[in-house]
């Protein structure tokens, strides 16, 4: 019959080396089962998952330089969808709601702001390299043929670009089928950016 040495000492009576004692602890307080059981190796998965977590780096905020936004596509008569594409070197994180305003074919500077009513909870969208994030803009539409009238009696808004201010500048577009953007009133309805759906 071998006898237990003492804590800290192989049954040969040598002693443990001190990284194996304290091994040997762990397992021993931490109620890791030797040999299998429902606890064994939950602590080395547990630990890459925490190594892997911790050796990520968040993803950097999206620079407007990184960004490109083609056209408004059209959703129907009150509602275009603006998709942007990172094509930056890298992944970056999007968020918040765009700024609107309309524009004719020079500067992006140069614009008329519209107030944005806010729609949703902004949420952060990772954009990898090629990922996409969409926002959809919704207005009170032009009635009528032509020239078209408000029906609040106001004058209709009309241009040829919409400028969206998105990650600290401005993207300046023109409607995918070629128009113009035409609204009644200065206010539109815009939801945050988030992934495609």
């Amino acid at each position: 019959m071998t006898r237990a040495g003492k804590a800290g000492a192989a049954p040969s009576g040598r002693r443990m080396p001190p990284a194996a004692a304290v091994l040997a602890a762990a397992l021993l307080t931490g109620g890791v089962l030797i040999g299998g059981g429902p606890a064994a190796g939950a602590l080395p998965a547990a630990g890459a998952a925490g190594e892997a977590a911790a050796g990520r780096a968040p993803a950097p905020a999206c620079p407007v330089t990184q960004l490109v936004a083609n056209s408004a596509e059209r959703m129907g008569a009150t509602q275009v969808r603006i998709t942007v594409v990172n094509e930056g070197p890298r992944a970056c994180v999007l968020h918040g709601h765009p700024t609107i305003a309309l524009a004719g074919q020079g500067s992006p500077d140069r614009n008329s702001p519209l107030v944005v009513h806010r729609l949703g909870a902004a949420r952060p969208v990772l954009l990898p390299v090629g990922g996409t994030a969409e926002t959809r803009i919704s207005f009170t539409p032009v009635l009528g043929e032509a020239e078209g009238y408000c029906d609040s009696g106001g004058e209709p808004s009309v241009a040829p670009s919409v400028v969206v201010g998105v990650a600290g500048g401005l993207l300046q577009l023109a409607p995918d089928d070629g128009g113009d953007f035409a609204l009644c009133g200065t206010a539109v309805r815009a939801t945050a950016f988030r992934a495609p759906s």
